[in-house]
C-alpha cells in the first residue's frame, strides 16, 4: 500500500495498513490536497469531535514543497493547545496514562522542524505502542514512487484515503468503546489516537474486523 506521511492517521487509514501489511510512505508527494490529513488529525472530547491543526510554514492549499520539506510552524503555542486538547479528551481514558510518558514529549516537547519528522515519529510510537504487524518503508525518491504506483499489486491510495471527502474503500466502521459515547454516540473516522487511548493494543481487534480479518 503506497499513501502519503499522516498526521496519526485515522482509525480507517490503520485498518487499511493492518490488511496491507507493508505500507510505502511517499515522502516526496506534492501538491497535496490542502495537506489535509498530513498535518491534522481528529479526536472526540466532551464537547464533541474536534480538529486539530499542526500549523507549517507557507500556504498550505495546492503546496508544491515535496512532503519531506515541509517546515512546522511554532506559531500560536500549537504544542501546548494540542496536548491541553487531549488531555481533555483522553485524560479519563483507560490507556491515557500508559502512553502519556510517550506521547507528551513528542507533541509537547518535541523539536521537530519538518512534519515528516513529527509524523513519523507518532507512526513510530503507535505501531510500537499497539503491537502492529506492519512493516513501514517512509523513504520513496522521485525514481521509486512512480515504479511503484505503477505495479498493480501495490494499492496506491495517496489523496484517497482520510482526505476531506470520503472513501469507498472496502473498511467497515466498527463502533467500539469510547469514553464520551453516552454524551455524543460512537463517533467513527477518529484519529487512531482515539482507539488506542480507549482500547490499547486490544485495539488492533477491532482493526481487523474493520478489514474482515478475524
Amino acid at each position: 500500500m503506497l499513501t502519503g506521511s499522516m498526521c496519526t492517521g485515522s482509525v480507517r487509514y490503520w485498518a487499511a495498513a493492518l490488511a496491507a501489511g507493508r505500507v510505502i510512505i511517499d515522502s516526496d508527494e506534492r501538491h497535496l490536497p490542502l495537506r489535509h490529513s498530513h498535518h491534522r488529525y481528529s479526536i472526540c472530547g466532551p464537547n464533541g469531535p474536534q480538529n486539530l491543526t499542526v500549523p507549517l510554514v507557507g500556504e498550505t492549499a495546492n503546496m508544491a514543497t515535496p512532503m519531506r520539506e515541509v517546515r512546522i510552524s511554532e506559531h500560536g503555542n500549537w504544542r501546548r493547545l494540542h496536548w491541553g486538547a487531549l488531555y481533555s479528551a483522553y485524560g479519563r481514558t483507560p490507556y491515557f496514562d500508559h502512553i502519556a510518558p510517550e506521547l507528551e514529549p513528542i507533541i509537547v516537547g518535541g523539536h521537530q522542524t519538518h512534519l515528516l519528522d513529527l509524523n513519523t515519529q507518532l507512526l513510530r510510537l503507535i505501531v510500537d505502542f499497539m503491537d502492529l504487524p506492519i512493516e513501514f518503508n517512509a523513504q520513496c525518491d522521485d525514481s521509486q514512487c512512480p515504479m511503484i504506483s505503477s505495479d498493480l499489486s501495490v494499492n496506491d491510495l495517496r489523496g484517497k484515503i482520510d482526505g476531506k471527502r470520503g472513501d469507498n474503500l472496502p473498511i467497515i466502521d466498527v463502533p467500539y468503546y469510547q469514553l464520551w459515547a453516552t454524551r455524543h454516540g460512537f463517533v467513527p473516522r477518529l484519529s487512531i489516537l482515539d482507539l488506542l487511548m480507549n482500547e490499547g493494543r486490544a485495539g488492533i481487534l477491532t482493526l481487523m474486523r474493520m478489514v474482515k480479518l478475524c
